[in-house]
């Protein structure tokens, strides 16, 4: 598998999910949350979305945390589920992805409590092993699972974290300092493009995270 990464002014995503965690406010998530074809609120960012002039096409989670006059006002687009073995993110990836919708970005899902932080991060790793092409942007950069091989149209000094998911045989061409196979999560922070194409090359899974 080849995960190729085009440069940041090319994302253009049909598809959006927006959770409930910090409100963005750098300009490229609001851009693509703002040229998506659909939005999908975690039910509890619908409130702060539909505050900002939005309009979601669906609301996704398990409506415990929605304002009722909300819930009764856009009742024709709330899709609930009770069921509290996964999240209000995986529910809004689960009903893209029964609309065959498997390209898409995940916008709003850090900030406010770590412990939310970190699973939602991490499970960007499932939502890949499910067959979906996804990245999560944040106010500082963003976060795209990977498998194997990729390449990354980068700018020379641009900040770059790889994260390892059990993968082995690291490899890497274009970064400032040699990637080997961490075993920690800071290990494999702070790296540096030096040329504009990074590859990354392993046996199994990680996850890279790119700065703006």
């Amino acid at each position: 598998m080849i995960n190729s990464q085009f440069p940041i002014s090319n994302f253009h995503f049909k598809s959006v999910i927006l959770a409930a965690g910090d409100y963005p406010t750098h300009s490229l998530p609001l851009q693509i949350l703002a040229n998506a074809e659909t939005i999908v609120c975690c039910d509890s960012a619908a409130e702060k979305y539909i505050s900002a002039s939005g309009i979601p096409d669906a609301i996704v989670g398990d409506g415990d945390s929605i304002p009722a006059a909300l819930k009764e006002q856009y009742a024709d687009i709330c899709h609930f589920e009770k069921e509290q073995e996964t999240n209000d993110l995986s529910k809004a990836v689960r009903y893209l992805m029964a609309q065959g919708k498997r390209h898409f970005a995940i916008i709003g899902a850090t900030g406010k409590r770590e412990d939310h932080t970190l699973g939602n991060i991490s499970l960007l790793m499932e939502y890949m092993r499910q067959g979906a092409k996804v990245h999560m942007f944040t106010d500082y950069g963003f976060f795209i699972p990977c498998n194997g091989k990729s390449l990354f149209i980068v700018s020379v000094g641009q900040q770059v974290s790889i994260f390892n998911f059990g993968a082995k045989e690291f490899k890497s061409q274009g970064l400032k300092y040699p990637i080997y196979d961490f075993t920690n999560w800071w290990q494999g922070t702070l790296n540096e493009a030096v040329s504009e194409q990074v590859n990354i090359e392993a046996k199994g899974d990680y996850l890279v995270y790119l700065t703006y």
